[in-house]
């Protein structure tokens, strides 16, 4: 279908000129002499899920090791946790090259630091480090939703949660990325403690595991981008232990 009936019109902008004839202004997808915008998409999100728990003398990190994009799965070992040292995790999900770029900006960062101060970057500083990092970026964003875990310098667990310009925040858990929705009420209730009558005890660290496994295979039975295994990564005064654990994997 074309329109007809009209006369020649002229277009005026800074590039130039742009004669425009409605008669050959389809709707179809036939050829068409009118300008048209292509668009392009710098961002994808690759799915999966990542959780954060801090204990009186422990940290947890984990995160789904399933990476995706729209319905189909890219990689079902795709690890979201990445170690700054053996007392600092950062658990991110977003766009994978995104956390890639930021995982080396942070990591050559933290090795001038170790090489000019003689020591390891403390976690309360990592997590400024980060925040400043995510800011420099604040109008073309590292597509990436980070959680950092870690002890802080008294010893107890500490995670901070972020958004995509690094406004960030210390608190005693959290969650990132497609599962988010289905697992923070859990931890709002098992490990906040919010809306319970009884006594508020802290987790042990056999109890903050149960739960961190109870809340993925919850994830992955709602969220097709959540599966496959969950990586667990356990912070200690002894260093870091890393577990398992098998989800579905359909």
């Amino acid at each position: 279908m074309q329109f007809v009936d009209m006369e020649p019109m002229t277009i005026r902008n800074t590039e130039g000129d742009v004669q425009i004839n409605p008669k050959n202004v389809s709707v179809d997808a036939t050829p068409t002499t009118c300008p048209f915008e292509h668009r392009f998409n710098p961002y994808d999100f690759n799915g999966g899920t990542t959780v954060v728990i801090a204990g009186e003398d422990f940290a947890i990190a984990a995160g789904c090791t399933r990476m995706s994009t729209g319905y189909s799965i890219l990689s079902r070992k795709q690890s979201k946790l990445i170690p700054f040292s053996d007392k600092t995790i950062l658990a991110s999900v977003g766009c994978v090259s995104d956390i890639t770029t930021l995982n080396r900006t942070l990591t050559a960062r933290l090795t001038q630091y170790q090489h000019n101060q003689g020591k390891v970057m403390n976690t309360n500083a990592v997590a400024q480090l980060l925040s400043v990092t995510l800011y420099s970026r604040r109008f073309f964003p590292y597509y990436s939703f980070c959680l950092l875990a870690g002890l802080d310098e008294e010893g107890k667990g500490a995670v901070y949660g972020y958004d995509a310009i690094g406004s960030f925040k210390r608190d005693e858990y959290g969650a990132m990325g497609t599962g988010q929705k289905f697992v923070m009420p859990l931890l709002d209730n098992l490990v906040g403690h919010k809306n319970r009558a009884d006594p508020n005890t802290p987790l042990t660290l056999e109890q903050a595991i149960s739960i961190v496994k109870e809340v993925f295979v919850i994830a992955a039975e709602r969220d097709i981008h959540t599966g496959d295994s969950v990586e667990i990564k356990i912070i200690k005064k002894s260093g870091i232990v890393t577990e398992t654990f098998n989800l579905k994997t359909d």
